[in-house]
């Protein structure tokens, strides 16, 4: 039995304001179909003691917390960060005004 109908499919179209074809409707449903059959699968292994044999995921190289040294450095001033910019004002990047507040 299928996961998903056709007609959820276009429910979640309709809410999502997305234009589906009645062809889309019934590929997207197979698709929707096979990736909740999927969920599902992985959604059961080692729950209730079901596939208890599967080992945890660990990293196959064992690198653990590779992250570069949290170091200063130094930081553009402020004529070289708006040397590329199309409008300034002062020290200070000008972009239009999209809210209409002062």
């Amino acid at each position: 039995m299928s996961a998903i109908s056709r007609d959820e499919v276009a429910h979640l179209a309709r809410l999502s304001r997305l234009a589906v074809t009645d062809e889309e409707l019934d590929v997207f449903a197979t698709q929707l179909d096979s990736i909740l059959e999927h969920v599902k699968v992985v959604t059961e292994i080692g729950s209730d003691g079901v596939n208890a044999d599967v080992a945890p995921l660990t990293l196959p190289v064992g690198n653990i917390n590779v992250n570069r040294a949290d170091t200063p450095s130094g930081s553009l001033s402020p004529e070289e960060a708006l040397s590329g910019a199309p409008n300034r004002e002062g020290d200070r990047f000008a972009v239009p005004r999209i809210l209409g507040e002062e």
